[in-house]
């Protein structure tokens, strides 16, 4: 159909009265939108037009007040380079605002049209090993190619030109999950960008060189035109290397993200967010992309061979939270029931939905939409649950979607409010970036798998978490776990010695401090940068074996020196003031230092050197809180709780993931569960499978 000029939209549904214009004051959140924001990504180009009237009309019986739109939509918006087709989008957009439904308008980007790779072969991707990623699935553009940028800003210039003062958008959304299903390209185009970029960084060859330690294998660089992405290799690739290409990708696909925002606020002053996918997608440093985008918002999918797969949403969430700086965000994307794309894709049980969704709320999200409205017949995501799933409205799963709606809406006051932490845990993209690099001294020491420990164990305890770059502000938490900060920055090591000196609890987990920003591994030894903060250093690594086990003596309270079982990895430690708090039973250093404690200043540092698990993580996590002040919540099993701090009140969000009621204690007087309406007080039953939001006036 050929583009037709606009007809009048419908009066607006409280339409700004001046236009809204981002800036270092802006909170965050959406100009005007006042309660939860509750919906889906909606595709309706899937069907046909009458279908449009009837899903608006089950939108509104399920509460859906929020949509995004548009985001695969690409060859409909442009059939053939530089010829526009909007008609469709103009009815869609005008009807659902005629029916008071929000729009969160994506541009195309992630799904360039068959046209555009026809015309432009040398914009698909190649991988590290030469292959090219043909057209046919979706993420298949070369974020260097320049032919692409041009075409994505201008589709995106010409959507935000046409609808940048339509009255139901509310919000962009640009691209779609940025470094999913492929973030890494080495084409012709990323070759050269790749030199154009170390260009900038380093100034000169003699830079780079001295950076990447180019002396070893014999690997200098004489010319900027001999340096070469780092393809696949004979043997290990140069890690300095390779950890840059991590970063140049990131920087690559962000300014992807800049080049089309920039394109809408030419012509919108509405927010503009693009959806990360916190801890799901590595190769996007979100501490930098936060920054770029007005509003942040997350996809989350639990993991579904996890059946603890709550504690992994809350993780997640906690880590959206943070990188949005504490302000409101948004979570785009998670799924009604069962997703497509795991290899064993398990349905979610009754009730675990609204959990999920009001886990998310409690972690600080302002908006809970799905992927999608309504299930995909054809494709291969025609297996994803939806909102209206194929089984129709007469299904578990639309109905547990109307009545969350229904709950969301009575959510409302809680919109602003803000979550509070006493503990952070250290997450440093560039870290893991370079730890998971080949040739380390064990496959088994993996910065998830620590990462998630301690926070699983955080969880247990009933403590709330931020995530915390290692060079950010750490004054205002109590206790600070660095997990897994194989990377260490100089500007780092003394932000955690002055945050010891300042009176603060620090934990430092093994194969930590080791290297600088170019993998390098620091002066004075492993762990140097820290030893005023740990009082150690580490002199030698002493990786186990797989499934052996050594133990630690004198974690446990009891008179007998209960032993608990480490694995994977221990260290010869060089303590340097450090008293020693347990020993090693067995392994290769019988009775040497395997936790210690370091006072500094005000402060204290604790290092551990073996790995624990969850469960014996326990008795040291005890020791370390009655250093940092803090207590575990005592709260029962899988009775997940996290408050957010309003102007009027505190709202606890309390979930119970066990198959048996739990009693949540100490409420007080004067709570009202918004969920029931109902007044509580004292021990509050929260039953099994379900959950409680309590309003607590101040």
């Amino acid at each position: 159909m050929p583009d037709t000029p606009r007809e009048g939209t419908p009066p607006a549904l409280g339409a700004r009265t001046a236009p809204f214009r981002p800036g270092p004051d802006f909170d965050g959140w959406l100009p005007g939108v006042e309660d939860v924001c509750y919906g889906g990504d909606y595709n309706p180009e899937q069907w046909p037009e009458d279908v449009w009237h009837e899903d608006v009309d089950l939108m509104q019986q399920a509460g859906v007040n929020l949509v995004s739109v548009g985001i695969w939509s690409w060859a409909l918006l442009e059939p053939r380079e530089g010829e526009h087709d909007f008609g469709w989008l103009d009815r869609l957009l005008d009807l659902l605002h005629s029916r008071g439904i929000r729009v969160d308008l994506g541009t195309p980007t992630a799904s360039p049209p068959a046209w555009f790779f026809r015309t432009y072969p040398d914009s698909r991707v190649v991988t590290r090993d030469g292959t090219v990623l043909e057209f046919g699935s979706r993420g298949a553009a070369a974020p260097s190619s320049p032919a692409y940028r041009r075409a994505a800003t201008r589709i995106a210039g010409a959507l935000a030109e046409r609808y940048g003062s339509h009255p139901a958008v509310v919000l962009w959304h640009v691209h779609n999950e940025y470094g999913a299903p492929v973030s890494d390209d080495f084409s012709e185009h990323a070759q050269r960008a790749w030199r154009l970029w170390l260009r900038a960084r380093y100034g000169t060859l003699d830079a780079l060189n001295s950076a990447w330690g180019t002396r070893f294998w014999g690997q200098v660089y004489g010319e900027w035109e001999h340096v070469v992405a780092p393809s696949t290799t004979p043997t290990v690739a140069n890690p300095a290397m390779r950890l840059d290409y991590a970063r140049f990708t990131d920087a690559m696909l962000r300014e992807c993200f800049v080049a089309e925002r920039d394109a809408i606020r030419a012509h919108s002053d509405v927010p503009i967010t693009t959806n990360f996918m916190a801890t799901a997608c590595p190769s996007t440093d979100l501490w930098a992309w936060a920054r770029e985008v007005d509003v942040v918002s997350d996809d989350h999918y639990l993991t579904a061979a996890d059946p603890r797969g709550h504690v992994g949403l809350a993780m997640a969430a906690d880590l959206t939270r943070s990188v949005a700086g504490g302000k409101p965000w948004l979570l785009l994307e998670h799924s009604s029931s069962a997703v497509n794309w795991q290899p064993r894709n398990v349905a979610k049980r009754p009730g675990e939905e609204r959990r999920n969704a009001l886990a998310h709320l409690g972690r600080g999200a302002d908006g809970i939409l799905f992927f999608q409205w309504r299930a995909s017949r054809s494709g291969a995501e025609k297996f994803h649950s939806a909102m209206l799933p194929h089984a129709g409205t007469g299904s578990r799963v639309f109905r547990e979607v109307c009545e969350l709606g229904a709950e969301l809406g009575r959510l409302g006051e809680v919109q602003g409010s803000r979550v509070r932490a006493d503990v952070a845990l250290l997450w440093d993209y560039e870290s893991h970036w370079a730890q998971d690099l080949e040739w380390r001294p064990s496959v088994d020491a993996s910065h998830r798998e620590r990462t998630e420990a301690f926070y699983d164990r955080l969880w247990r305890d009933g403590l709330t978490v931020d995530m915390a770059h290692p060079e950010q502000d750490l004054s205002g938490y109590r206790l600070v776990v660095a997990p897994a900060s194989y990377l260490l920055t100089a500007a780092a090591a003394d932000n955690l010695t002055r945050y010891v000196e300042g009176g603060g609890t620090l934990l430092v987990s093994y194969f930590s401090a080791v290297v600088d920003e170019h993998d390098r591994v620091h002066e004075g030894g492993y762990g140097a940068p820290l030893r005023r903060a740990l009082g150690l250093t580490v002199e030698e690594f002493l990786p186990l074996r797989e499934g052996e086990t050594l133990g630690v003596v004198g974690l446990s309270d009891d008179a007998g020196e209960a032993i608990v079982a480490g694995d994977v990895w221990a260290d010869d430690l060089a303590l340097d003031g450090a008293e020693v708090v347990a020993t090693y039973d067995g392994g290769p250093r019988p009775g040497a230092a395997a936790v210690t404690r370091n006072r500094l200043g005000g402060g204290t540092g604790w290092y551990v050197s073996t790995r624990l698990d969850v469960d014996t993580l326990a008795p040291l996590m005890a020791r370390v809180y009655d250093d940092a002040g803090l207590s575990p919540a005592g709260l029962p099993a899988e009775l997940e709780v996290v408050r957010r701090h309003g102007d009027a009140a505190v709202y606890t969000v309390a979930l119970n993931h066990a198959d048996a009621d739990a009693k949540l204690p100490d409420v007080a007087p004067g709570s009202t569960d918004l969920l029931t309406g109902e007044d509580v007080a004292g021990g509050v039953v929260v039953p099994a499978g379900g959950a409680r939001v309590l309003r607590t006036p101040h």
